[in-house]
C-alpha cells in the first residue's frame, strides 16, 4: 500500500505542477489524493485542515514573519546601498571587482535579510546597472548575482534553518544557526574565485585600489547594520531571548535603522507591512500544505520504506550522502525550498541518524543543496527574479551560470564529506558533543 501510495503522491504532483498550478495547491490537492486509498473523501479533507492548521501551531515558527519584516524594512531602509558602498571600498581592486562586491554583498544582506530573493533584488537593481555601465556582460552580472544572493540562507539568521529545525523534530536553531556560518562564507569564497576567474579571462575592468579614508568612512557607515547580526545571533547563543524572540528585536532594530538612515518615511510604512504579509503568507501557505504532506507520509510509513530501500542497497555512508545529494539536487530543480525542507527531511534524516550523521551537518547539507535548486530552472525562485531585476534572458545568463554552478557542487561536495565545517563552530559552544 505503502508503495501505491508514493506512486499517487509523486503522479499527481508532477501533473498538477505541469498544469502551472501553484506548488502550494499542488502540495495540498496531491495530499488528498493520496489519502483517498485509505480513508474517504470527507474525514480525508478533515485531516488535512487539521494537519495544515495544527501545523502552523508553533511558537518556533512565529520567528519567520518577523525576520520577513525586518528583511523588508532593511530593503527599503538603506542598508543594501551602504554594504554595497563598503563591499566596493574593501574590494574594488580585484578582477572583476563590482562580481566580488556583489558577492560580499549579499553574504552581507542576505545573512541580516535572511531572504535570496530580497538580497537578489536589491542588489541587483543597484550593482546591476552599475556593472552594464562598465562594461560587464549583464548576463555574467545577473548569474554572479543570484548565486551570491543564496549565500544568505546558510550564514545567519536563516529563515529556512528554523523550517529545518521544525522538520527535524526541534534541532536546536542556534546550533543551525552557527553550524551555517563556515560553510556560507566558503560558498561565497568559491563564487569569487569563479567570478574573479571569468572576470579576468574577459578582462573585465580593475578599479582603482581605494584610499584609507573611504574605507573607514564606508566601514563605519556599515557598521549599524553589520550589528544585527551581532545582536541577533550573539542574544541567541547567550541566552538572552529565543530565535523567535531575536526576530522581534530584529525588526525593532531595522525599523528604527531604517528610521535614523532617512530612507524610510512613516507613510511608507503601511506598504512594507503589506509587502512583508504577502511574502509570510505565502511562506506559511506553503508551510501548512507541506505539513500535511509530511502527515501522509507518516502515516503511510513511506520514511521507513525510503530508509529500508536505501540500506538494502549499500551501507556505505559515503555512497548514501551521494545518493541523498542526487535526489535532492532533482528535487530542488521543481520544488521550492521550504516545502522541500519540510517533505523530504523527515524521509532522508532516520537514514542519515541511522549512519550516525549529526541532525545538524544533514541540514547544512540539505540547505546548501537546496540553495542550488533556487538557482536552476524551472522553478529556480532566486534566479527568475534576477533575471527580471535584470531584464535578461535565460539564454544570456545561462553560459555564466555554468561556472557558478559547478563552485556550488563543489562547496556541496566539501560540506558534507567534511563534517566539521559544520559542526566546529557548534562544538566549540557546546551544541556538539
Amino acid at each position: 500500500m505503502e508503495w501505491v501510495a508514493v506512486l499517487i503522491l509523486i503522479v499527481s504532483f508532477a501533473l498538477l505542477l505541469i498544469l502551472g498550478v501553484p506548488i502550494a495547491v499542488c502540495i495540498g490537492l496531491a495530499t488528498i489524493l493520496t489519502m483517498l486509498p485509505s480513508m474517504p473523501l470527507m474525514p480525508a479533507l478533515t485531516t488535512e485542515a487539521q494537519r495544515i492548521a495544527t501545523g502552523l501551531d508553533s511558537f518556533t515558527l512565529l520567528a519567520i514573519p518577523f525576520f520577513v519584516l525586518a528583511g523588508h524594512l532593511m530593503n527599503r531602509g538603506g542598508i543594501a546601498k551602504r554594504l554595497v558602498n563598503f563591499a566596493e571600498a574593501a574590494l574594488g581592486m580585484l578582477p572583476g571587482a563590482l562580481a566580488h562586491v556583489n558577492i560580499l554583498a549579499a553574504m552581507l544582506f542576505g545573512a541580516i535579510s535572511g531572504s535570496a530573493a530580497a538580497a537578489a533584488s536589491a542588489l541587483g537593481s543597484i550593482i546591476g546597472p552599475h556593472m552594464v555601465r562598465e562594461g560587464y556582460d549583464k548576463g555574467y552580472g545577473v548569474a554572479v548575482n543570484v548565486t551570491s544572493a543564496t549565500t544568505g540562507l546558510l550564514i545567519p539568521p536563516s529563515n529556512i534553518l528554523i523550517v529545518y529545525s521544525l522538520a527535524s523534530g526541534g534541532t536546536s536553531i542556534a546550533a543551525l544557526f552557527l553550524a551555517g556560518y563556515i560553510p556560507g562564507i566558503l560558498l561565497g569564497l568559491f563564487l569569487m574565485g569563479v567570478a574573479g576567474w571569468i572576470a579576468w579571462k574577459r578582462r573585465y575592468p580593475i578599479a582603482g585600489r581605494p584610499s584609507l579614508r573611504r574605507l573607514w568612512t564606508t566601514f563605519w557607515e556599515a557598521v549599524p547594520s553589520m550589528m544585527l547580526l551581532v545582536i541577533v545571533i550573539g542574544g541567541i547563543i547567550a541566552g538572552i531571548f529565543t530565535a523567535t524572540e531575536a526576530a522581534a528585536v530584529a525588526v525593532v532594530y531595522a525599523l528604527l535603522l531604517a528610521l535614523l538612515y532617512r530612507e524610510l518615511r512613516w507613510r511608507e510604512l503601511p506598504s512594507v507591512l503589506l509587502e512583508a504579509s504577502t511574502t509570510t503568507a505565502i511562506v506559511l501557505f506553503l508551510i501548512a500544505t507541506s505539513m500535511a504532506m509530511s502527515w501522509i507520509l507518516a502515516y503511510e510509513e513511506i520514511p521507513q520504506r525510503v530508509s529500508e530501500a536505501l540500506l538494502t542497497l549499500t551501507h556505505n555512508k559515503l555512497l548514501i550522502l551521494l545518493i541523498i545529494n542526487f535526489i535532492l539536487l532533482a528535487v530542488g530543480t521543481f520544488m521550492d525550498m521550504t516545502p522541500a525542507v519540510l517533505i523530504f527531511t523527515p524521509i532522508f534524516l532516520p537514514v542519515a541518524l541511522s549512519l550516525g550523521i549529526d541532525p545538524i551537518h544533514f541540514g547544512i547539507i540539505m540547505v546548501l543543496n537546496l540553495c542550488i535548486g533556487l538557482c536552476t530552472p524551472p522553478v529556480g525562485t532566486v534566479l527568475f527574479v534576477g533575471l527580471s531585476v535584470a531584464q535578461a534572458s535565460m539564454t544570456r545568463v545561462l553560459p555564466s551560470l555554468l561556472p557558478m554552478y559547478g563552485a556550488m557542487i563543489i562547496a556541496l561536495l566539501l560540506v558534507t564529506y567534511l563534517p566539521e565545517l559544520s559542526l566546529w563552530l557548534p562544538r566549540i559552544f557546546g551544541y556538539v558533543n
